[in-house]
């Protein structure tokens, strides 16, 4: 536990209202989407960089560590405060600081909630393109520490390809600036790409310089199902051949349609084996034709059935199959392990085959879906934990499913990040010498190891 005095220097810096140390307080800090549990010592909410700086020089000086927080939506365990010490919750940092519609570039702090921030820029005809399925309630420093995608990463590009510059606070203390607000900059390293997806290992983000896009005018969409998971995995590559780069191109897979039919009352042919939902944007006439067009391609590769959105209300409507999905998963078993591997598109057939067959062998249900266009496949292995054995056929199977992914060019993470779930797998894909590499980079920049220890690494 956290000595009175030291608690006392919070409150001195933040003020008593901004420090938690209420059991009750503190367990809602304990956890995220991993639902795994540890308790911190102390919460606390900074409301400005400065207070930060304070903490983080006090927290070196006594060595003791800080877990930065933003919605503790990930899945990989990268916020929990697996050494007790401080959460740093980020909530009050939640401003939007500026839009700026002349260069196309915004300011924001990292509490901003994702889909806050990209109805602010809409409303002035301006596109942030990363769409985490958290983003309802996921923030922007959690998905800069993460390098958060989504859906739409095939077209777009994920969270890196938007951060021009960032404000952070060292392990040390020090408030540093990295990039700016230009489209170019090449003076020294390149640190804010560095700070994207180190997970909160690195600095604390205070401030977050994020490039941005013209709204596109229109999109449309359409839900296309196939006998076969070949032919939709045929279906995305012959597109991409076709010069059309839709928006997004998510797939479910068989096992997932059954779950989607149990759970709705949504109406899928008994024939349909995988679905692909495309979403293409742009000008209006552009999308009419890609549409048709895409429609033609993909004909000829096992199509049952292609449903094209002609309304808002039908493209919602399609969107809906693919949101029922998570919900739809308990029907199978109460609990999962969400993994995000992804290998080349053109091997998403063989690593489901590759699944299916590591299902069968430790006998536990596995249910994929994802994003075909970019060959990440969430692969969600559904178990009882009450049960005895579960979750050591649990284990077994998802590193033989980062092995398979591995052997076929992939990784076993394309968006969710290492934190601690996915640690103890770090030299099935890395060799030591990169991971003594990234280890020499964070003993620099934090000596005391203080600034979320445990993560991406075990010792």
């Amino acid at each position: 536990m956290i000595a009175k005095p030291f608690i006392k220097r919070l409150e001195q810096i933040l003020g008593k209202d901004h420090v938690m140390t209420e059991k009750a307080d503190r367990i809602c800090y304990s956890y995220d989407a991993t639902q795994r549990q540890f308790l911190p010592d102390v919460v606390v909410h900074p409301g400005s960089p400065a207070e930060i700086s304070e903490i983080m020089k006090l927290a070196n000086a006594e060595k003791i560590p800080v877990f930065p927080r933003g919605a503790g939506s990930g899945f990989s365990g990268g916020s929990l405060p697996t050494e007790g010490g401080i959460v740093l919750a980020t909530s009050r940092l939640d401003q939007i600081l500026e839009i700026d519609e002349e260069n196309l570039v915004a300011t924001v702090e990292p509490g901003v909630v994702t889909e806050t921030f990209q109805k602010a820029v809409e409303k002035v005809g301006l596109f942030y393109p990363p769409d985490p399925a958290s983003l309802k309630f996921s923030t922007l420093g959690g998905n800069v520490a993460e390098c958060a995608g989504g859906p739409r990463c095939v077209k777009y590009g994920v969270t890196k390809d938007y951060i021009l510059g960032l404000e952070v606070v060292t392990p040390t203390g020090d408030i540093i600036r990295t990039g700016g607000p230009t489209m170019k900059g090449v003076v020294g390293y390149d640190l804010t790409k560095l700070m994207v997806g180190s997970e909160g290992t690195l600095a604390v983000i205070t401030k977050i310089i994020i490039k941005l896009l013209p709204l596109p005018e229109a999109k449309k969409t359409m839900l296309v199902l196939f006998d076969s998971i070949d032919g939709a995995a045929k279906a995305v590559s012959a597109i991409i051949r076709g010069k059309i780069i839709p928006t997004t191109l998510e797939f479910m897979d068989s096992a997932t349609i059954d779950c989607v039919r149990e759970a709705t009352d949504l109406e899928v042919p008994d024939t349909a084996r995988a679905v692909l939902i495309i979403e293409v944007d742009g000008d209006a006439d552009m999308i009419d034709k890609q549409a048709g067009r895409i429609a033609d391609i993909v004909q000829p590769l096992g199509v049952v059935e292609t449903r094209i959105a002609t309304t808002a209300a039908e493209s919602e409507a399609l969107w809906k199959i693919r949101r029922s999905v998570s919900p739809s998963l308990r029907k199978v078993n109460p609990d999962k392990f969400n993994e995000d591997i992804c290998v080349p598109r053109s091997k998403v057939p063989d690593m489901i085959r590759k699944v299916e067959e590591i299902s069968q062998r430790h006998d536990v249900p596995i249910v994929n879906f994802g994003h075909a266009g970019d060959g990440n496949i969430h692969v969600n292995v559904m178990i009882d934990k009450k049960k005895p054995g579960d979750s050591e056929k649990a284990e077994a199977a998802i590193e033989e499913v980062f092995k398979e992914a591995l052997a076929l060019g992939g990784t076993m993470s394309g968006e969710h990040g290492v934190g601690i779930m996915k640690a103890p797998y770090i030299p099935l894909e890395l060799p030591v010498s990169a991971v003594d590499y990234m280890k020499t980079i964070k003993k620099a920049l934090d000596p005391n190891n203080i600034l979320n220890p445990g993560k991406i690494f075990l010792d």
